[in-house]
């Protein structure tokens, strides 16, 4: 199996449950208070390693992959605590790098009674992250086949570590989020992209409201160089797009009760998918499949599901 690489960032996430989201100068009494590690990159590689080194049983391959996460935390409790649990979960944090001069990464996060979320992040060390410091990881790990980024960090760090990884000869996976512009040339160096509805709007300008508006931003994007395209819908499960498949993929029907980590372990779990060598449908339905167990769950890394728990759920469908 090839190996992994996630770029990306590492946040602790401070979690506030209440009936409803705050309006402008309004104040939510009665919320549940929960602190757990999060941040795009970490949530993305820790769904990599969970749903990765869980699945050696009778039958199956011992040669697991490798999750290799990249990024930048403080030199602080914070910082020390995520390479800590990074290091629990057999991640390799190698190339985890603590900042002297800029704190961890925070996000403050509300969450409904309907699991939806509104985020703000203060993104500390996370900014600080430069292309030099993920060129050494990825000179260090040449056994590596796949490279999956997200837009939490430097957008300068993310456009020149997705051209780095691509003259390596690497599978690049960006999820563009949140949602920002990015160079065009950039597109061509993707084997895949996965935006959900918004970030879609933001890299096309097409308002996506059903499968034919989703069309019409998968083939912006595959014209713009991009392989494959994979636009997240939310419940609606996943549309696929590339030159020989036009698919929308449904999602299993939960009730949410947060969705705070869902794009991020439906991009960690595709990608192992990948790596095991399923094909682009089997691979969304096995990352759609991760995300219905997550939302049902609290918390980000923590709602995560084991290998197990997706593959057991997969029989019934």
């Amino acid at each position: 199996m090839k190996h992994i690489i996630v770029i990306g960032s590492s946040n602790t996430d401070m979690v506030v449950k209440a009936t409803k989201l705050p309006g402008p100068g309004e104040t939510i009494l009665g919320g549940t208070f929960l602190m757990n590690p999060g941040g795009k990159g970490a949530n993305q590689a820790m769904a990599a390693q969970r749903l990765a080194t869980q699945r050696v049983r009778s039958g199956a391959s011992s040669d697991r992959e490798k999750v290799i996460f990249v990024a930048k935390v403080g030199d602080d409790l914070f910082g020390r605590e995520a390479i800590n649990g990074f290091e629990q979960a057999g991640l390799d944090a190698r190339f985890v790098v603590q900042d002297t001069t800029a704190p961890s990464g925070v996000a403050l996060i509300g969450v409904d009674e309907r699991g939806e979320n509104s985020i703000l992040v203060a993104p500390g060390a996370n900014a600080t992250l430069t292309a030099g410091q993920v060129e050494v990881a990825l000179d260090a790990c040449k056994e590596a086949g796949w490279v999956l980024l997200q837009l939490e960090i430097p957008l300068d760090t993310v456009e020149k570590s997705i051209k780095a990884s691509a003259r390596r000869g690497m599978k690049v996976v960006l999820n563009p989020a949140p949602a920002q512009k990015i160079r065009d040339e950039i597109f061509q160096s993707l084997y895949l992209i996965t935006p959900n509805e918004t970030e879609a709007e933001t890299l096309t300008g097409v308002t996506i409201t059903d499968h034919a508006s989703a069309r019409q931003a998968a083939r912006i994007l595959h014209k713009k160089g991009v392989q494959n395209v994979v636009i997240t819908l939310g419940a609606r499960g996943a549309f696929l797009f590339n030159a020989e498949a036009d698919l929308l993929i449904l999602a299993p029907t939960v009730q949410a009760v947060d969705t705070t980590a869902a794009g991020d372990i439906f991009n960690g779990a595709l990608v192992v998918a990948l790596a095991e060598g399923m094909s682009l449908p089997d691979a969304i339905v096995f990352a759609c499949q991760a995300v219905a167990i997550s939302v049902t769950r609290l918390g980000a890394q923590s709602s995560i599901p084991s290998r197990e728990e997706v593959e057991e759920a997969l029989k019934s469908v």
